[in-house]
């Protein structure tokens, strides 16, 4: 009987699967390994912890440990004085095993090490974990939102999306939004105009796209919109992937001011007609401003019944 040869496509078909099902346990297996070794890490600073708490030993046994550690582990790297210290600080800063084992062993060591040296307040650290799991964070990545820091930004900004979105995008929009905005990469000069601006915050898309987190996905800039037979253009057009709506923002380089907000209510309503499909959720808009009043932004906001937040740029 000849031997039946497997056509191109239903080959590929079947590699492709197969590469997706390696790829899939090869990241499972990772997941799994980082896991024991953070576990393992945390088990030998709580034993640090309790025997020099138990016998009064001083800081003096964990050069002593690390020498022999790695005389028996010869093989194995992480027995450094300096990290057995680390491991001793994260067993202090994680008492429970099973917070360890749903939070913290879920991130890489050197992050959890990272969090110890930045971080000090539990919350805020599960904070930044749960943060850097769920958005794949790198250490690097991880290391520039808390200078930033984002967990006190998240969230805080003054907006009417309570009154003007339904429940839970409200909720969701307004925890993506923060205040202030961090542009620190940014070179303008205290003359600059929106346009300026603009061109620097295309010039340096990726850090843009990182400061205003995850789930932005770049349209495009000065997107023509005609309405009425006149031609707007808006400064700069996301898509959010989670919210499913569109993201107009508005760049202002001096204060806000309450007719910003009328403007914006305008580019949400053409945007909605011209953009949005059936299946998005109402449009939300940014105004970014270098200052701000947050009497006057909450009374311009109040009754308008798009949605839209005050911003302001931090510009160096």
């Amino acid at each position: 009987m000849a031997e039946l040869i497997p056509t191109s496509k239903s080959y590929q078909d079947l590699l492709a699967r197969l590469k997706s099902q390696i790829q899939t346990a090869q990241v499972r297996a990772a997941v799994s390994v980082n896991s024991e070794l953070v576990l393992l890490y945390w088990g030998i600073g709580k034993e640090i912890l309790s025997r020099q708490k138990q016998d009064g030993w001083g800081t003096g046994v964990i050069d002593r440990l690390a020498k022999d550690l790695r005389f028996e582990f010869p093989d194995m790297q992480g027995f450094s004085s300096r990290n057995l210290k680390y491991m001793r600080a994260f067993a202090a800063a994680w008492p429970e095993e099973s917070i360890v084992q749903q939070v913290a062993a879920q991130l890489p060591w050197f992050h959890n090490c990272v969090l110890l040296d930045k971080v000090k307040d539990t919350a805020e650290r599960t904070w930044y974990i749960r943060q850097a799991i769920q958005n794949g964070w790198s250490r690097n990545i991880l290391v520039l939102q808390i200078k930033s820091g984002l967990y006190a930004r998240q969230g805080k900004a003054v907006t009417n999306f309570k009154a003007t979105l339904p429940s839970p995008q409200s909720d969701l929009a307004q925890q993506i939004i923060k205040d202030p905005y961090n542009f620190d990469f940014l070179t303008l000069t205290k003359e600059a105009r929106e346009r300026d601006l603009e061109r620097e915050l295309l010039a340096h898309l990726r850090q843009f796209l990182i400061e205003l987190g995850v789930g932005f996905a770049f349209v495009g800039s000065q997107v023509p919109l005609e309405v009425g037979g006149e031609d707007f253009r808006l400064d700069l057009l996301f898509y959010h992937l989670k919210l499913r709506c569109y993201v107009v923002i508005d760049l202002k380089t001096g204060p806000f001011k309450p007719e910003y907000a009328g403007k914006m209510n305008f580019y949400l309503s053409a945007a909605d007609d011209m953009l949005r499909h059936p299946d998005d959720q109402p449009s939300i808009g940014l105004i970014r401003c270098k200052a701000k009043n947050g009497i006057v932004a909450e009374y311009a906001l109040r009754d308008i019944g798009k949605t839209a937040g005050d911003r302001r740029v931090q510009a160096s």
